[in-house]
């Protein structure tokens, strides 16, 4: 049987975001489609063009010569093409079917999320959301795979690949249950000598006590839970002290018995940064995501901001 020369254009598109992000997960991240359609295209065209395209070699896929000698050619026919699409209707988020992921500490979940959700149910209703704890030295890693959307957290030393936005200053405050006998009046001395519960959800040395220790301070940290709310509650029933995000604590305040002290030792606010892929940069549905979650916050976390 003749093969059929005619071509979809959009087979190109896979064949280079296969190409650019080295995997067929990462391309079906970035190009809001399921694996299995993504390698259904890659089989279609291998079939039109008579190639294996690309040769497995451990966790990614390598070009054949036949894709390295077209790929120049098609990267830029694909650009004008996107050009060209800048005459078509404006972007729309109710159109929107498909799923960000976001790298989000749970401090953030409880706060942030519920105003996210709504306001996304408003424009997008078929858009979904996954929040994921994420360590800090993985965070480039898997925005560049494609395996996150976003990033929420404390300043990386990340390349310059990744893109970056300020979105507040978190100030910690010390939380207490109610009758507590430093409710009244808390010094440095008396901070460092209490007993405290710490979080730590992948096991991660707490960030206050490395500080702490460059400065010649040290606490005693009873115990070590993944999640701040259990650390509240553990902290709203025991003598246990939980230096936490003031956001946070004002949050809870209304929920548990605690009281909420200022830290008595001076330190600088910490810096809280979105960050992207800055090959997502001018992708439109991500702009639309990362400008709800940059209002959300700032509505939901007003003490913490500029």
């Amino acid at each position: 049987m003749e093969r059929d020369h005619r071509i979809d254009l959009n087979l190109f598109r896979v064949l280079d975001a296969i190409y650019t992000h080295g995997g067929v997960s990462a391309a079906a991240r970035v190009l809001h489609l399921t694996q299995p359609a993504v390698t259904h295209a890659l089989g279609r065209l291998r079939d039109q063009l008579g190639d294996p395209l690309f040769i497995r070699q451990g966790n990614r896929l390598l070009p054949t010569d036949k894709v390295r000698a077209m790929m120049p050619a098609v990267q830029a026919h694909l650009k004008g093409l996107l050009a060209s699409a800048r005459a078509l209707p404006q972007f729309d988020p109710a159109q929107l079917d498909m799923e960000f992921v976001l790298g989000f500490r749970d401090i953030l979940e409880s706060i942030v999320l519920p105003g996210l959700m709504a306001r996304i149910e408003r424009e997008a209703p078929a858009v979904r959301v996954v929040s994921r704890r994420v360590a800090a030295d993985e965070m480039e890693r898997e925005l560049a795979a494609g395996a996150l959307d976003l990033a929420v957290d404390r300043p990386l030393c990340a390349a310059s690949r990744l893109s970056q936005h300020h979105l507040l200053d978190e100030t910690l405050v010390v939380v207490m249950r109610r009758d507590h006998p430093l409710a009244s009046t808390m010094r440095r001395a008396d901070y460092l000598a209490a007993r405290h519960v710490v979080v730590s959800p992948l096991g991660e040395a707490n960030a206050l006590d490395l500080l702490l220790g460059q400065n010649g301070m040290f606490r005693e940290v009873r115990m070590v839970c993944q999640h701040y709310f259990a650390a509240c509650q553990i902290a709203a029933a025991s003598e246990l002290l939980l230096t936490v995000p003031m956001a946070y604590a004002e949050h809870l305040a209304g929920l548990l018995p605690i009281a909420i002290r200022a830290l008595p030792i001076r330190l600088p606010v910490i810096p809280i940064l979105a960050y992207w892929h800055a090959s997502k940069e001018d992708d439109q549905a991500h702009r639309w995501f990362r400008e709800r979650l940059v209002t959300s916050i700032a509505e939901t976390m007003p003490s913490s901001t500029h």
